[in-house]
């Protein structure tokens, strides 16, 4: 049985899930103060999940949100293995929602440090495929 002892393994997760859960409202507020509409929050796919979907002019981003201590560190979060679940929910996404990105779409990574502060990186990565 897996230990709800503080500093456990289960307390670290709940810890790791209300701070992502966080940083994903912070960020959704600055999307929508840019002008972005979101149109999906833990979207949930079968190629897995996506933080956000936003759209703005028919412009489509896919946003995956890292919270770290630093945005340098949150920067660096964001794995080959992650930007690939991203392409494939991607695609899923497009397909149940065609009328969706009718101008483009992006993949984009979207920082929150320890402070609350977010930065984004618009078109953090292109899918080659």
């Amino acid at each position: 049985m897996m230990s709800a002892a503080p500093g456990g393994r289960r307390t670290r997760g709940t810890i790791s899930q209300a701070k992502g859960l966080g940083a994903e409202a912070v960020a959704c507020a600055a999307l929508e103060r840019d002008g972005w509409t979101i149109l999906a929050r833990r979207l949930r796919t079968k190629a897995g999940e996506v933080d956000i979907v936003a759209d703005r002019a028919g412009l489509l981003a896919i946003i995956e949100v890292k919270a770290r201590p630093t945005l340098t560190e949150a920067a660096l979060a964001l794995s080959e293995r992650q930007q690939a679940r991203l392409v494939g929910a991607c695609d899923l996404i497009l397909a149940e929602h065609p009328d969706w990105g009718a101008n483009g779409v992006r993949f984009d990574l979207l920082l929150v440090d320890a402070a609350g502060q977010v930065r984004r990186i618009a078109d953090a990565f292109r899918d080659w495929g």
